[in-house]
């Protein structure tokens, strides 16, 4: 393999599989400052960290026991654990996209800006996003450091150009949450994560289906679907589909809700 394969190769593993993670924990760490927590980010960084510990460490499992193939049963446990956390934080910051609302549960907090569960859960987040990623990453790496004829320069400058990559990417990122009134970071935010909530939801179904465990339809299923990284078949659209309404109707609840105290203390109309 010649070293200008083998630069592109490295470049396209680590870009693509650290891609996602690092949208996660930029996202986490953009709504963060911009919410005026940025002293309490250092635990997104944490768990960020000790997830690429804990990958190098599976990944070592997995070559030593497993021949270098990752468990399907194991992928699928962490993406829905990620996903139940992601779909956690994304109604917390939808519900909080009021900057009048926000600015009161500061108040109400004595200017900790988070309570400690919420942080707790974005460290936890953050941690899952890229260890899910990680194990696979490093197996990757090996193989293709195998078949080229070791860690040579080509394949450390191909990592080397992928990390810088996503490094502008992070700090793009970080510049426009600064400059992005409040209520559009909580959105997005809180948008972005219940997508990808979804999309580690079908990501999971699709292990569990090439273990032979869910049935797979996907006749009649657009080729968009997959296309986009989503998972092509009925029975994940169902149970993505059934995640879409039950968050629709759990905010249809929660507006109802705050729609009653006002409708209380509104005058009577004389008649």
């Amino acid at each position: 393999m010649d070293n200008g394969s083998t630069f592109v190769q490295a470049f396209t593993i680590l870009f693509r599989e650290g891609l996602e993670a690092l949208l996660v924990v930029a996202a986490l760490a953009a709504f963060m400052r911009r919410a005026d927590a940025g002293h309490r980010i250092a635990p997104i960084y944490l768990g960020a960290g000790a997830a690429v510990l804990a990958s190098l460490g599976m990944a070592w499992v997995f070559e030593t026991y497993y021949d270098g193939n990752h468990n399907d049963l194991i992928e699928a446990g962490v993406m829905l654990l990620a996903a139940a956390l992601m779909f956690y934080m994304s109604g917390w910051l939808f519900l909080r996209q009021d900057p009048k609302a926000w600015q009161a549960d500061l108040n109400r907090l004595a200017g900790q800006a988070l309570g400690a569960g919420t942080v707790l859960s974005l460290a936890g987040i953050a941690f899952l996003a890229v260890f899910r990623e990680g194990a696979e990453t490093v197996l990757f790496l090996h193989a293709l450091a195998r078949t080229a004829g070791g860690w040579d320069g080509s394949l450390f400058g191909g990592l080397g150009a992928a990390a810088l990559a996503l490094i502008a990417l992070y700090a793009a990122m970080q510049w426009l949450a600064l400059r992005l009134p409040l209520r559009p970071i909580f959105v997005l935010t809180s948008a972005f994560l219940f997508v990808m909530g979804l999309k580690l939801v079908g990501a999971a179904i699709q292990e569990l289906q090439e273990q032979g465990l869910v049935a797979v339809h996907d006749d009649g299923v657009p080729g968009f679907v997959a296309d986009i990284g989503f998972n092509g078949s009925w029975e994940a659209l169902g149970i993505q589909g059934a995640l879409v309404l039950t968050a629709i109707a759990g905010l249809l609840v929660v507006r109802a809700r705050r729609a009653e105290p006002a409708s209380r203390t509104s005058p009577a109309v004389s008649r």
